[in-house]
């Protein structure tokens, strides 16, 4: 089987992080909103897209959510104890991916590329996985962020591959059509299965 990449660019939620989506849940219906009413709100924030190119912290983006939760739930303060506890909520790592990941880094850079808020270097630390990649391409640290192209480009410099020599791995279509627009082998993650089958050329050749 020939392999068609030199390098593996991964995405980060989704595919290796993970939230427990059912105690945000909880979490809303608490405080009597519909699960989703956080995320729905803070994404339709104006400054959603610039705390992840890294022109406000994620506090900030997160407090400019409160008015709007506020007229939800009642007054400012239940909203921001609302919002602290919904994104307080168990985050884990797949560790089955993780050791993928650590296979294929044995033969090629393996490189994390995320669309990701200040706080993705504690959150990597946290979760122990700050070792894990030859290196961390954060769209807050970068200035652009997944679908533009120049993220693509940036992670490719830093594996030292050209785009068309990486496999791309996401859980977001738009941003896998973007990554196979410009020539990368893209992966339309699901599950752990799809992530071993496009590394098994890869894996071939190490046995």
């Amino acid at each position: 089987m020939t392999r068609e990449f030199d390098a593996v660019l991964c995405d980060f939620d989704g595919v290796l992080k993970f939230v427990d989506l059912g105690r945000q849940a909880e979490i809303e219906r608490a405080y009597g909103v519909e699960p989703g009413t956080v995320a729905r709100v803070t994404g339709e924030s104006a400054l959603a897209v610039p705390a992840l190119t890294g022109l406000v912290t994620r506090e900030e983006w997160l407090e400019s959510a409160v008015p709007v939760l506020a007229g939800l739930v009642g007054s400012a303060a239940r909203a921001s104890a609302l919002t602290a506890e919904w994104v307080a909520a168990r985050t884990w790592v797949d560790e089955e991916v993780v050791a993928l990941l650590a296979r294929a880094r044995a033969r090629v850079p393996v490189v994390l590329v995320s669309n990701a808020t200040s706080e993705l270097t504690a959150h990597l630390r946290e979760l122990e996985l700050h070792d894990a990649f030859d290196h961390v391409v954060s769209s807050y640290d970068v200035g652009v962020a997944k679908p533009d192209p120049r993220i693509f480009e940036i992670a490719a410099g830093r594996a030292g591959a050209p785009l068309e020599r990486c496999l791309f791995a996401d859980d977001r279509p738009e941003n896998v059509r973007a990554a196979s627009a410009l020539g990368m082998t893209a992966l339309l993650y699901r599950a752990p299965a799809d992530l071993e089958k496009a590394l098994l050329p890869l894996f071939e050749e190490a046995s």
